[in-house]
């Protein structure tokens, strides 16, 4: 039986899926471990009742197991691959923290509106770690093959790579090869294509935060 899961639609587009990172964290796990799911496509303009009825947070993604909705990414995905074991998408240990920081450097820096204030450097700190654990690493983070951390690092790249081109015109640095690599391998994965939102939607969706 297909697996239940509610995620974001689309900013002025409700029938289309959405910009949120998260969501797409789940919508790629499924995805790998070729669970079968449906989604509901949640208006943020306008939550459908039954889904504050469930979910009186209204955060999105949430997942229905045995009857009852779950939501938070991390907890879903660690649901998911305790009920869903194979294909194995557990990260060693020693790998699993590799770029947590990378996504609230970003936004910091999206956000900024003083081209003085750090958050740049932080952000390109951030990804020179990164680079460099991929070339000793690579060419995923825990090597040949894709696990649970490249899934939650490969939305938030996304994220990444369209905004700040966008809105601050700014594209991670040529020589950070490494980092380069790694997101054409992973926007490239079948999982991913299926499960992103259109380019404009993430503009669309990020908008009101960086116009703030």
């Amino acid at each position: 039986m297909a697996l239940e899961v509610a995620v974001k639609a689309a900013a002025g587009a409700p029938n289309v899926l959405g910009d949120c990172p998260f969501c797409q964290r789940v919508l790629l796990t499924l995805e790998e471990k070729k669970v079968p799911y449906s989604t509901h496509l949640i208006n943020f303009d306008e939550k459908p009742q039954w889904f504050l009825d469930v979910n009186p947070e209204g955060k999105v993604p949430v997942l229905k197991f045995d009857d009852k909705w779950i939501s938070d990414s991390d907890v879903i995905v660690g649901i998911l691959e305790e009920k869903y074991p194979q294909p194995s998408l557990v990260t060693p240990p020693e790998s699993a923290s590799v770029g947590s920081k990378l996504f609230g450097a970003f936004v910091k820096f999206l956000k900024s509106k003083d081209p003085n204030d750090g958050s740049e450097q932080a952000l390109l700190a951030e990804l020179k770690d990164l680079d460099e654990h991929l070339k000793n690493h690579g060419p995923f983070v825990a090597g040949e093959k894709v696990t649970a951390v490249d899934l939650s690092l490969a939305p938030k790249l996304y994220h990444l790579v369209i905004t700040l081109e966008h809105f601050k015109n700014w594209t991670i640095p040529q020589d950070l090869a490494h980092v380069h690599n790694y997101t054409k391998l992973l926007f490239s994965l079948e999982s991913f294509e299926k499960t992103k939102a259109a380019k404009e939607y993430v503009i669309a969706g990020w908008a009101p935060k960086v116009n703030a």
